[in-house]
């Protein structure tokens, strides 16, 4: 199973730099990683990105991360998972950008979701 998380670009290069991933202002904020399951993540996309350019998608493995994540009701009374702790680089399975349509909508690339277990 995966889980998702959305993040800028420069965001993901500092990651990357600092070898682990501690959270957007919006983590720190709340105290968790927001992530989102395979079927949350293009509403996610549309409602707390819409317009963003240079966003990637980090697809990661949940048991990598089993002792910190946590499903909890949020957005329409839905289960989200949430990560009480760093993401490490090891849990990320794969990155894929996330360019924005002339629409003004992302662009998920085909098969972005074909291991989520949907």
């Amino acid at each position: 199973m995966f889980v998702y998380k959305v993040l800028t670009q420069a965001m993901w290069a500092e990651a990357q730099r600092l070898g682990e991933f501690a959270g957007a202002p919006v983590d720190l904020r709340d105290g968790f990683i927001h992530l989102s399951a395979a079927d949350q993540v293009e509403e996610t996309v549309r409602l707390h990105f819409g317009g963003q350019t240079d966003l990637v998608l980090l697809r990661v493995g949940a048991e990598a991360i089993a002792e910190g994540l946590k499903w909890e009701l949020s957005r329409g009374g839905k289960l989200f998972p949430h990560l009480f702790g760093t993401l490490p680089l090891a849990a990320i399975e794969s990155v894929v950008e996330l360019p924005l349509g002339e629409d003004g909508c992302h662009r998920f690339p085909a098969g972005w979701a074909d291991h989520a277990g949907v």
